[in-house]
């Protein structure tokens, strides 16, 4: 999968990936459908820094969710 080409399926692919490596529970923020390509550097900068991490602490995931759902209000 090539991620530097943006695509909704990219996209999706990408929300996947970051949802399971928080495991989050509560995908709400998380639906591709609530995001637009105009977002897709953001979206991968979150999931180039989610990646490259394999702990998050209670802080560092409700930010990186706040985050995202501060993406999907500017949709």
């Amino acid at each position: 999968m090539n991620l530097s080409v943006k695509s909704h399926e990219n996209m999706a692919y990408m929300l996947d990936q970051i949802k399971k490596q928080l495991q989050v529970v509560n995908t709400g923020v998380m639906r591709s459908d609530d995001f637009n390509l105009e977002q897709y550097e953001d979206l991968k900068d979150l999931y180039d820094f989610v990646m490259k991490k394999s702990h998050f602490s209670v802080n560092e995931t409700e930010g990186i969710i706040e985050e995202l759902s501060e993406l999907r209000k500017s949709k």
